[in-house]
């Protein structure tokens, strides 16, 4: 569970995607009173029950009131659940969430003494609230209001209103099938909503899902994070990079919002939380906005993939040369080790390297790693003729610990996937009017980059040899000739490359 608001300090009071909250507390005859609200589910391990309680107490002495009349309003996400009026004695209630496919939700009232009232002590009011996949987790919202306190016949003049949302985890299992890893399994966790619309693209390393929300500045008001998380397998070496980015609506968010957790043997855990300063930058583009449409993309511009150590210790940073590993060439390793207690500076320490392919060892080093950080660790060896596909950089031993290992997998010779490009006739016009100079190089050039950034059209790294801006006659043949269909989209990108490779167009 993840808190994600805190609530206003009036009694007109907003909790909005909270695991836990106490409201700031009001006076009521003569004592400071307040409503807290938590979840819990009874076997988190086997998806259980949710349950989500709400006692009405004392805020000094931590005793709830008796006699509580609480009229509830209930949604799961867009979902109304109910709306009706519950007494509890002990000024304390439970919402136990149970899955049944019921064709419409069930509200079934008893006594219970169950977990919450344990812990207090006392007796609570249970409510069992069944219907399709309520027990799965999500956003549970609760408009609250307060009519009698400390006796049923003290109605108040003015009801106790609390607005009030909890989030529990809901974890989605997405299995795909990967050109160079095989089958991968994606989960995605969220804390705020239901996910649809997950796609993993492997050309181009993205991944995208989909979310209600509710775009109105009220619901930014009361909304202070949303809390995703992706939990990738360390087998998965096209996404063992070292940083993400995130997009929502087409707006970029700001790196911060990005944690990656790899504590975790079999796993990395990829964190975000967009606070609500990201979420009013996104609402500030433009207000009628359908939902969060999320897309996910690895943020470094050169290959780099980082593992943590079975015992937490050691974090691995790993590059190679060249960028394609290919069959009977040379490859040169490129590694830092840096101690994580000391804020991942490089350390030197002593390490086996061990590069294999199932049971067969292709490479081994032993060594004493550099504390520099300009001088990197290197391990240089001939992949032999007929290895291909993954291989693993078995790192073992570290500073003589047999718990300080960690296996980093990549690839050789690389399955390119097959993309369905689909490029917009704009850019094909402006490549028609470029061939026969009815536009400028500038205007070409932007669409172009256009393409290039939207991951349209891929075009492999190169590098710049030259400051030229004199675009060659053959150059603009062929983009004549691709935008008239008379070559493909390949010979079309060999003269970008050119263009690149000169310094003429800028990626």
């Amino acid at each position: 569970m993840f808190l994600t608001l805190s609530s206003l300090t009036v009694s007109n009071s907003f909790g909005h995607g909270v695991g836990s909250e106490t409201f700031p507390p009001v006076e009521l005859d003569g004592k400071r009173v307040t409503l807290e609200v938590s979840s819990s589910t009874n076997n988190p391990d086997e998806n259980d029950d949710q349950q989500i309680s709400l006692s009405m107490i004392d805020f000094d002495s931590k005793i709830t009131l008796r006699d509580v009349t609480f009229l509830i309003k209930s949604e799961r996400g867009e979902q109304f659940l109910f709306e009706k009026e519950f007494r509890a004695d002990n000024g304390f209630l439970v919402f136990n969430f149970v899955s049944d496919e019921t064709e419409q939700i069930l509200v079934q009232e008893q006594n219970d003494s169950g977990f919450f009232g344990s812990l207090l002590g006392l007796e609570s009011r249970k409510i069992n609230v069944i219907g399709p996949n309520l027990a799965e987790g999500g956003l549970y919202k609760f408009d609250v209001a307060v009519i009698t306190a400390n006796s049923y016949s003290n109605k108040l003049d003015e009801p106790l209103v609390y607005n009030a949302g909890i989030s529990i985890a809901q974890t989605t299992k997405h299995q795909i099938n990967d050109p160079n890893f095989g089958t991968q399994t994606i989960s995605t966790i969220t804390y705020y909503d239901e996910l649809s619309n997950f796609n993993y693209d492997s050309a181009s390393k993205v991944i995208s899902f989909s979310m209600p929300f509710e775009w109105t500045a009220e619901n930014l008001n009361q909304t202070s994070v949303v809390h995703q998380e992706i939990i990738i397998p360390k087998t998965f070496g096209d996404l063992l990079v070292s940083g993400f980015s995130m997009y929502v609506n087409d707006v970029k968010l700001s790196d911060d919002i990005v944690t990656i957790d790899d504590f975790f043997s079999d796993n990395r855990v990829v964190h975000f939380i967009i606070s609500q300063n990201e979420l009013q930058k996104i609402f500030a583009t433009h207000e009628n906005q359908n939902g969060m449409n999320f897309v996910i993309k690895p943020n470094l511009k050169f290959t780099q993939l980082s593992s943590v150590t079975e015992n937490g210790q050691f974090r691995i940073l790993v590059s190679w040369e060249p960028e394609t590993l290919r069959s009977d060439s040379k490859a040169k390793i490129i590694f830092d080790i840096t101690d994580i207690f000391l804020k991942n500076k490089p350390v030197s320490t002593n390490y086996d390297l061990l590069i294999s392919q199932n049971d067969r060892l292709i490479y081994k080093q032993s060594g004493l790693s550099t504390d520099s950080r300009d001088m990197h660790n290197i391990a240089e060896f001939e992949i032999p003729a007929d290895v291909s596909g993954i291989i693993h950089l078995n790192f073992q031993n570290l500073d003589g610990n047999n718990l300080a290992k960690s296996s980093i997998p990549v690839v050789v010779n690389p399955i390119t996937p097959k993309r369905d490009i689909s490029i917009p006739d704009w850019i094909r016009n402006n490549t028609a009017w470029w061939s026969t100079e009815q536009i400028d190089d500038n205007t070409f050039i932007q669409g172009i980059e256009y393409l290039i950034q939207n991951d349209i059209i891929i075009i492999p790294k190169t590098t710049s040899d030259s400051n030229t801006k004199e675009i060659p006659s053959w150059v603009k043949n062929n983009a004549g000739w691709w935008a008239k269909g008379k070559i493909d989209d390949n010979t079309f990108v060999q003269g970008l490359q050119y263009l690149i490779q000169k310094g003429i167009l800028h990626v």
